[in-house]
């Protein structure tokens, strides 16, 4: 991963306790740490607010029969300035995801100008967002949405956020040396006129637009563009390459990507995960499964994958998963000499184990991008998710060795506090487990709930958070889903571009003719490939945004169950994610553990290849997938 004012920063949880990206020690960098510090701490304030707003929601609809018919709309209207400002404060320090594994195999007196023209096309699509979205302002400004607030409520956040993005960007782009800077902005300036002039001199001849899209994602990716920002810039050349498409379109479908109330959950969940870290839960928890394990043969293989398991019913997100086990586990660890390295590797694989653990963001995703029931999702993850944590528990087993648990630890916790925070998290997972699954709740209300939960009872029962350190805590939650919304809204637009030009229907009619040909369990293999690819290259999310509504139409005109078929997407995309060489979700692994990706990547290679094996199991038996939400009637 890059970390020169890094085009794309190692993808750790805490995006706001990271290094600015451009200088500061003039008066115009002053001026702009001054301001990132005004827009993180805004984005936390939203966050609170916005929790504030879906929890009333909910207290004032099931307790007192008394609804607020505006609380939704307003909720969607924080969460369009939580995402727009939060990844502009992401992009001031450089810690937006991407992989710059291509780049460097690059000859490496290219290296600087490549990252300065990476930092110019992150400039360039913020500036282009801006004028867009103030097009879309203009236009919209004398509508107002159903219920009868102003549109402009959902436009400005974006207009103010892609103008901070725009500020950042270009305090980014000009970090560097002079020659380079305004070399690599000329190279920038002239190559788009250049295709410019060729489409409107030869239109003939012109260079299609879906070829622009594939070649600005393709050279996005090389150059180490973050991902949320390859995807925009694809779909902004797509659009401008188009005349018949007006500008505002884009930033409408930028929009549009993260305009949904259902979305609210993931920042929630996040939020409700790292308190959970934070106020000294997750210590206790991990201490005590050490205690339990500790001197079973393979002890610190169960635990961390009993206690990834555990977080992943919390947070939904795979990085502060990693993140609050590591941080714990990997001390212990090296404590009790082990290997650091074969611990890294199965940590990362816990992971891909706990995709599928409720209330995982990305099947969150899958669900709202490829209609499907969430809270059936979260049921049908549960079983393969059981079936691959038991495969790796005996692997673990058989290669691990015993620990002497007083050695993990420089003090021993009194029992009955271990118990007691034991006791308190495992509350929290239960009441997230039942309000999902009873359709009592959305999954956007449950995890307010989760979150007012982790803050009072949390609060009082543990006392470890101070004030200063929760408002730190809702900037760093801020932050964090700032950078995983971005890249929603960002395929948002992908997607759109795609469908004019036709993609999906090209790829289901050659999908339908090969699964005829091949049968359905060939079609689910081959998914499961394309999954395992892309959610390599395009860091999970965003290939789950793109793949998703491509493939589960022609999964269940197969007869192919849509929930079966999200789940194995799910955790085909995490093995992706986290498998080397190129996945995001391993480096993370190895910068939140002190490890190397070359170091750990060869122990990891028996964990994975148990986790294929699992995988290709789990399609083809669905009643894994099916069993636990055909019991519950989902």
């Amino acid at each position: 991963m890059a970390a020169l004012a890094p085009l794309a920063a190692p993808a750790e949880p805490h995006a706001a306790a990271g290094t600015l990206g451009f200088r500061h020690d003039t008066a115009s960098g002053l001026w702009l740490v001054t301001l990132n510090r005004w827009v993180e701490n805004l984005s936390g304030l939203v966050l609170a607010a916005d929790v504030g707003v879906v929890f009333a929601s909910v207290i004032f609809r099931y307790f007192l029969h008394d609804p607020f018919d505006w609380a939704e709309e307003i909720a969607r209207a924080l969460m369009i300035v939580l995402v727009f400002f939060g990844a502009a404060t992401v992009l001031a320090r450089s810690q937006h995801v991407g992989i710059d594994l291509f780049r460097r195999m690059l000859p490496g007196h290219w290296q600087p100008a490549l990252i300065q023209v990476g930092h110019w096309i992150i400039a360039g699509v913020a500036g282009s967002l801006l004028v867009s979205s103030v097009l879309l302002l203009v236009d919209t400004y004398d509508q107002t949405t159903s219920i009868g607030l102003p549109q402009w409520l959902y436009v400005y956040p974006v207009v103010f956020g892609s103008l901070f993005m725009t500020l950042f960007g270009l305090a980014n782009a000009c970090n560097g040396p002079r020659r380079v800077v305004i070399g690599t902005l000329a190279a920038c300036v002239v190559l788009p006129a250049a295709v410019f002039g060729w489409n409107t001199l030869l239109p003939a001849h012109a260079i299609p637009h879906g070829l622009l899209l594939a070649g600005a994602f393709v050279g996005g990716l090389v150059l180490g563009v973050p991902i949320g920002f390859v995807l925009a810039f694809s779909s902004l050349l797509y659009f401008l390459s188009d005349p018949s498409l007006p500008m505002l379109i884009y930033s409408q479908q930028v929009m549009a990507g993260t305009d949904h109330f259902v979305l609210l959950a993931i920042p929630f969940f996040v939020l409700a995960g790292l308190l959970m870290e934070s106020n000294g839960m997750s210590s206790r928890l991990i201490e005590l499964l050490l205690r339990i394990f500790g001197r079973v043969r393979g002890g610190m293989g169960l635990i961390t994958i009993t206690a990834t398991a555990f977080f992943s019913g919390v947070s939904g997100s795979k990085l502060a998963d990693i993140a609050a086990v590591g941080g714990i586990v990997m001390p212990a660890v090296r404590r009790t000499r082990q290997d650091p390295n074969e611990a890294a590797g199965l940590l990362a694989c816990t992971a891909v184990m706990a995709e599928t653990i409720p209330p995982c963001i990305n099947m969150i995703i899958m669900g709202f991008v490829a209609n499907i029931s969430i809270a059936g999702l979260f049921m049908a993850g549960l079983v393969p998710a059981a079936v691959l944590a038991l495969s790796l528990a005996v692997l673990a087993v058989i290669v691990g060795s015993k620990i002497d648990p007083d050695e993990a630890f420089p003090s021993r916790t009194p029992m009955l506090r271990l118990l007691g925070g034991a006791l308190v998290a495992i509350v929290m997972v239960g009441m997230i487990g039942k309000g999902v699954t009873s359709g009592v709740a959305t999954s956007t209300e449950v995890s307010a709930f989760a979150v007012i939960y982790a803050l009072v009872v949390g609060g009082l029962a543990f006392r470890e958070l101070s004030l200063a350190a929760l408002a730190r805590l809702f900037v760093r939650s801020a932050s964090m889903a700032g950078s995983i919304l971005f890249i929603v809204a960002a395929a948002s637009s992908v997607s759109f571009a795609l469908t004019i030009e036709q993609i999906p229907q090209l790829v289901s009619a050659t999908l339908i003719a090969f699964a005829h040909q091949y049968g359905s369990v060939m079609f689910l293999l081959v998914s499961v490939a394309i999954m395992i690819v892309f959610g390599a290259v395009l860091e999970g999310a965003p290939a789950l945004i793109i793949f998703g509504p491509l493939l589960t139409p022609i999964a269940q005109q197969l007869g192919v169950n849509p929930l079966h078929f999200g789940t194995v997407m799910v955790i085909a995309m995490g093995l992706g994610l986290f498998a080397p060489p190129i996945g995001l979700g391993l480096f993370a692994t190895c910068a939140i553990t002190g490890t190397e990706v070359r170091e750990v990547a060869r122990p990891m290679m028996k964990y994975l290849a148990v986790l294929l094996v699992t995988l290709v199991v789990l399609v083809l038996v669905p009643s894994f997938s099916l069993w636990l939400p055909n019991r519950l009637g989902l």
